[in-house]
């Protein structure tokens, strides 16, 4: 992994060689990301693990202001986040959509079936874990990488920094507040 590590400090300074070399070395792993994110939709998403990864990279590597990444874990948090980004305004646009953008009047029967909207889903954990940022970042944090990211309690402890068993407490935390604001009861574990 120092190869990768090389070159996310390369790219980071802006090297575009070296942000094409380190797409191949981490595709897999940001692709294996990206696909458990979509796991979590509901079905009629519509963006596909790929694209998710490509738009998620651009973001990090592609643009014009270098980044300073703090290692593989650092770079995969924030591909993580990045991810979650796309997926809520992914949901948001959709959700315009829904509201009437370019709509035309169309009648409908009574009894038709309403169909389950993902995008809702996501942009209410979007807005739950703003509120959760205001009030604990650094449970917040912990859920970003915890949950979004994939990484284990321990190894987002490790990167936030801090001991593994303020981890676990903090994901109870989160766990339960995130529930409630969600509008459902704590999760039994």
């Amino acid at each position: 992994m120092a190869d990768v590590t090389r070159l996310l400090d390369v790219a980071a300074a802006g090297d575009p060689g070296a942000a094409a070399e380190l797409l191949p070395l981490i595709y897999d792993e940001l692709r294996k990301l990206a696909t458990a994110r979509l796991a979590d939709e509901k079905p009629g998403q519509t963006l596909e693990p790929t694209a998710l990864v490509h738009e998620a990279y651009v973001r990090l590597v592609g643009g014009n202001r270098p980044q300073d990444w703090n290692g593989r874990c650092h770079f995969f948090a924030a591909a993580s986040e990045a991810m979650r980004r796309i997926l809520v305004e992914s949901a948001r646009r959709k959700s315009r959509l829904k509201r009437g953008a370019n709509a035309r009047q169309v009648e409908l029967p009574d009894d038709l079936p309403v169909p389950a909207a993902p995008f809702e889903d996501v942009l209410a954990v979007n807005d739950a874990l703003d509120q959760l940022t205001a009030r604990d970042p650094a449970a917040a944090e912990l859920v970003k990488l915890h949950y979004f990211a994939g990484l284990t309690l321990e190894e987002a402890a490790d990167v936030l920094g801090t001991p593994h068993r303020t981890a676990y407490r903090d994901w109870a935390f989160a766990r339960a507040w995130l529930a409630r604001a969600l509008g459902g009861s704590p999760p039994a574990e």
